[in-house]
């Protein structure tokens, strides 16, 4: 594919120098008049100077990635398969980890290549695309893939949405079909996942380091809340490490069967656990009632969520999710904040806990922080790719 020369605003040349790997709209006019999802694209000076090549995909709020700083190399097979190869070995340990086989492989501008995610579930990989600009370059992207990494079979997910619906069709990609749902691995933790079936598959991979450090330390012994809470995996490494009771709320009605057989696989009673379908917000009124107190109590949001009755944005709201968590969290008892949204760092998360627990009146201690696991690197250059925040928060008073 050829690529087209396109100016740079002088004041963000210095900053493509440095290495920036996003493209925005307000970088150049000439974005306006881009058409062609995937067009290669030379960024140049004013000066007429090559700066970098990237490719346009609308992704966000962003019009494409840098893709290499070198006028001489081609956006060709070699060049995928050398980033692939590059993110392979820098996951040498967990490939070899007897306990996990489920993992990220690539990770988009953390790895290289902005909009392109490769995630390993047991045998079968995943690919999601997060624009149709990278996607133009699927056929390449999955040549290179099936050159360096093993598998018995390839999905994908398409993340580029049209008209805020996810595209639902088949996901399998090529290699063998899998048989659903696929038990993975994690920390020795099992879990059913499906690769084919919508946007999810019924684990978010970045928690890993955080589910475990629950089931190690904070479990044995306490109540557990786990709110927000999909198909339990908190819930799970809880009652693992020793929770007397667990209780898992969701306000989506197939959380309750898809919590149940994640205990099931790991052979926990889940008659000894709560799974209740209810508006988290609902459900903190209804344990305020019932003065119900929790030892620990997990908020992992979606940064964006809507229902008939509610609009939820972590932006606007997550002080007031806090402040209903204090409530019902036990004296000394303590509160895993979460959030994946990247539009704040953690300095402003902090205020947000800062916040609420002032607006309650009481007094709290940070415990510790997790950002995003070794095989989710961010882009030095990009705060945005930064995107996880988890902090324990203890309860003083």
């Amino acid at each position: 594919m050829n690529s087209k020369e396109i100016t740079i605003e002088h004041k963000y040349v210095q900053g493509l120098f440095d290495g920036h790997p996003h493209l925005a709209k307000e970088m150049s006019a000439a974005f306006d008049q881009l058409t062609t999802e995937g067009q290669l694209l030379d960024l140049m000076t004013p000066e007429g100077v090559f700066i970098a090549r990237g490719y346009y995909g609308r992704q966000n709020k962003g019009y494409g990635w840098v893709l290499t700083m070198e006028q001489a190399e081609p956006i060709d097979l070699d060049f995928f398969i050398e980033k692939i190869k590059a993110a392979e070995q820098k996951r040498t340990a967990l490939s070899h980890d007897p306990t996990t086989n489920a993992f990220r492989l690539f990770n988009g501008e953390g790895d290289g290549i902005g909009g392109l995610t490769i995630d390993r579930y047991a045998d079968y990989l995943l690919v999601t695309w997060y624009s149709e600009g990278i996607y133009q370059f699927k056929s390449v992207i999955i040549a290179a893939i099936e050159a360096v990494l093993t598998s018995r079979g390839i999905y994908e997910k398409k993340r580029f949405d049209q008209g805020g619906k996810y595209i639902s069709d088949d996901d399998f990609v090529r290699g063998e079909r899998a048989t659903f749902p696929l038990v993975i691995q994690e920390n020795g933790v099992a879990f059913n996942v499906n690769l084919n079936d919508g946007p999810m598959t019924g684990i978010f991979l970045d928690q890993r380091e955080v589910r475990e450090k629950i089931r190690t330390d904070y479990s044995a012994g306490r109540t557990v809340l786990n709110t927000f809470s999909y198909t339990g995996a908190f819930s799970v490494y809880a009652a693992l490490g020793g929770a007397e009771k667990t209780t898992s709320v969701d306000l989506a009605n197939r959380s309750l069967p898809l919590t149940i057989d994640q205990f099931k696989v790991n052979a926990i009673d889940e008659s000894m656990h709560e799974i209740r379908v209810i508006d988290v917000f609902n459900y903190f009124d209804y344990a305020v009632k019932k003065a119900f107190q929790f030892d620990l109590v997990i908020l992992d949001p979606p940064s964006f969520a809507r229902s008939k009755k509610r609009v939820f944005s972590v932006q606007k709201d997550y002080v007031k999710l806090l402040e209903q968590a204090i409530d019902i969290t036990a004296t000394s008892g303590v509160i895993v904040a979460s959030t994946n949204y990247s539009g704040f760092d953690m300095r402003k998360f902090k205020q947000f806990i800062d916040q609420a627990f002032n607006k309650k009146g009481s007094r709290y201690k940070i415990v510790e922080t997790f950002r995003q696991p070794k095989d989710f690197p961010f882009h030095q250059q990009f705060a945005e790719s930064r995107y996880l925040k988890v902090v324990f928060v203890e309860k003083l008073s």
